[in-house]
């Protein structure tokens, strides 16, 4: 560990707390007039994930911060729009590329993941072997075809219950991780790649940056969005080691602090402690994959929560349901909501509230999100504990009138 200087500042844990949200986007007036594309370059990273059941979770994100933004406008703000035949296409906005997991980064980002291009081109093992000229027949139809899909690459091919990659796809997702092809969008959820020397601004298509210029901005980066973090909070940002932190961190911008009751020492952006965060908290379901609580021991620390994505548990050992997305309501996590769909109506098929003042803000959080995604009714299956379904049928109905 580097010789860092003593903490000067000690926060509590509520205003950590406080600090965190309004570094997400929870706290205080919404970013509107910066929009998606801003949100996505204030948080610098959302993450991707098959799963859907509302929305993908790249959508629920801005809608929990934003409110009702609608899908097309989601898209057209990270990938950008289609120029007009014989027009210069548009500077994109983002690249998908490794950072939490798959994820939307600004493209602004680019040069900052040259540490990690690096790496996987020195890679000595992968667990697919790539053919012989696969890679190069790639880069060349990419060339002269522009943008496509691994399917119209001649790649993936779904057999059984598992897809089986062929060398075509092999080839374009290492070429992707070397960074010679980015994914320039998503098409009916299958990656569009294209060469980044063509996707990619010239002003921004180089690996100038050494190693640790990278991880030091990164880290900056991670804290700025955070607000206030640990160490393990800010390496798991970007998925970074804790010793790639620990090299740069003391150069990175960062301010050690003090925060009461979490027992690990703490870095904060030096621009977050200068005013106390205020203004109107944020009720809204939040998709496990957002960043504000991605990072199990995080949400703990910081509110007292436990959550745990049960998509991948046995069906007889979920406890809170299959995509529970914890509800955010006055600055604290104070219930879960397991959501379904069926035509226009939003099925509840779980809800639990942490007490009976969790009642109004789960069915406020309910009722907007139904209005989202075009449900004109609400319908709620098990409550625990059961004793506030009755409760919150009632304010469900008082809402809707």
């Amino acid at each position: 560990m580097p010789t860092l200087p003593p903490p000067t500042t000690t926060l509590t844990a509520p205003e950590a707390r406080r600090i965190a949200l309004r570094a997400q986007g929870f706290l205080g007036a919404p970013p509107r007039k910066s929009g998606v594309h801003g949100l996505l370059r204030h948080l610098g990273a959302v993450q991707l994930d098959t799963i859907s059941v509302l929305a993908r979770s790249h959508e629920l994100i801005p809608y929990a911060r934003l409110g009702a933004v609608g899908r097309g406008t989601v898209e057209q703000a990270y990938w950008g729009a289609t120029s007009p035949t014989g027009t210069p296409p548009p500077r994109p906005h983002a690249f998908e590329y490794w950072s939490h997991a798959a994820c939307i980064l600004p493209i602004e980002e680019w040069p900052h993941f040259a540490f990690r291009r690096r790496a996987y081109r020195a890679r000595p093992h992968w667990n697919h072997e790539l053919p012989d000229g696969a890679y190069d027949q790639v880069v060349k139809q990419l060339r002269a075809e522009g943008p496509l899909t691994a399917t119209e690459l001649g790649g993936a091919k779904k057999t059984s219950e598992w897809w089986d990659w062929s060398g075509t796809k092999i080839a374009v997702e290492r070429a992707l991780m070397y960074g010679e092809v980015v994914c320039v969008e998503r098409r009916g959820w299958k990656r569009v790649y294209d060469l980044a020397e063509r996707a990619v601004p010239a002003d921004l298509l180089h690996d100038d940056l050494d190693d640790t210029e990278c991880l030091r901005r990164l880290v900056r980066l991670a804290g700025q969005s955070l607000g206030v973090g640990t160490r393990a909070d800010i390496a798991d940002y970007h998925r970074l080691r804790g010793d790639q932190v620990d090299a740069v961190i003391a150069d990175s911008g960062l301010v050690p602090v003090v925060v009461e009751g979490w027992g690990k020492p703490a870095w904060a952006d030096p621009a977050a402690l200068e005013t106390p965060p205020r203004g109107r908290h944020r009720t809204t379901l939040l998709s496990p994959f957002d960043s504000l609580i991605w990072e199990r021991a995080r949400t703990e620390r910081v509110f007292g929560f436990t959550h745990r994505l049960e998509a991948y548990v046995p069906k007889p050992k979920r406890v809170h349901g299959y995509f529970a997305m914890p509800v955010l309501a006055g600055g604290q996590l104070v219930g879960r909501v397991d959501p379904a769909r069926e035509g226009r109506t939003l099925v509840a098929r779980q809800v639990t509230l942490d007490g009976p003042k969790a009642v109004e803000a789960v069915a406020q959080a309910l009722q907007e999100a139904a209005t989202w995604v075009d449900c004109t009714n609400v319908r709620v299956e098990r409550v625990d504990p059961p004793a506030l379904r009755e409760p919150l049928t009632r304010e469900l109905a008082r809402t809707v009138g």
